[in-house]
């Protein structure tokens, strides 16, 4: 199975499965904002967790934003969409499937532009 695949699937998990726990939530609690940061640094295990996708989610921008300049990737604000609206564990994937797809037209284009 070629990565882009993978990635592609990857993406729908990660956003069902975080999305599956937040739906849940914000129906038992409603969109209240305090409570949610609240909940996410209750105790330090879950601050722990919350700060890890916190600085994860930061790092992964900023190589998103390198990466998409070092290959001109089009439409680079769509995976720094998916950290903000549910996560890395979507921007990430994300990100990941559109690279392939760059890399695999710039390859093509190589192979085009080669003499036979």
């Amino acid at each position: 199975m070629k990565p882009k695949t993978i990635y592609l699937a990857l993406c729908f998990v990660g956003a069902l499965l975080p999305y599956w726990q937040f739906v849940s939530w914000v129906m038992q609690n409603g969109m209240k904002l305090p409570l949610f940061v609240h909940e996410l640094f209750a105790n330090r295990i879950s601050a722990f967790f919350g700060m890890d996708v916190l600085v994860s989610a930061v790092v992964l921008i900023f190589f998103m934003r390198l990466e998409s300049a070092r290959l001109n990737i089009h439409q680079r604000w769509l995976p720094v969409l998916a950290v903000l609206l549910v996560g890395v564990s979507l921007g990430l994937p994300l990100f990941l499937y559109m690279r392939e797809l760059r890399l695999e037209q710039l390859k093509s284009l190589g192979n085009n532009a080669a003499p036979a």
